[in-house]
């Protein structure tokens, strides 16, 4: 299914722009995807736009992806990664404890109000004989 002669030209343009190395809304790789954004269309509509894609294939060429080096820290940051995953395990058991021990110190309070009302409705204190003299 082709595409508009409107969305034709806007591909054209901004194929024009990243072959050029002057691109306006991508960093400028010379990918599909970003030839889509570039001329601010889905990326199905780059793949209807045959004559397009047949000459963005062309002209760009589709260079294999860059292997990833090994970084020298890799082993440093998947240690501190799992260091964190272990702090944030802990956090969170920590953090259920601890609502635990909330829940249970407001039920004894209540119990310790209840309590408490309980005894001064049913006992009444009688004064302590004062001391004489003092």
């Amino acid at each position: 299914m082709p595409v508009s002669a409107a969305t034709e030209t806007k591909l054209r343009a901004a194929m024009q722009r990243l072959l050029n190395g002057t691109s306006q809304h991508t960093d400028g790789a010379l990918t599909k995807e970003n030839l889509a954004r570039e001329a601010a269309v889905s990326h199905a509509t780059v793949h209807r736009a045959e004559t397009i894609l047949q000459e963005w294939n062309s002209r760009a060429g589709q260079p294999p992806a860059p292997a990833t080096p090994d970084v020298p820290g890799d082993d440093i940051i998947t240690g501190l990664r799992a260091a964190l995953r272990d702090a944030n395990q802990k956090i969170t058991t920590l953090n259920g404890r601890l609502d635990a021990l909330a829940t249970v110190t407001a039920n004894l309070y209540r119990e310790n109000q209840t309590l408490r009302a309980a005894l001064d409705h049913r006992t009444q204190l009688a004064p302590l004989p004062g001391k004489e003299g003092h």
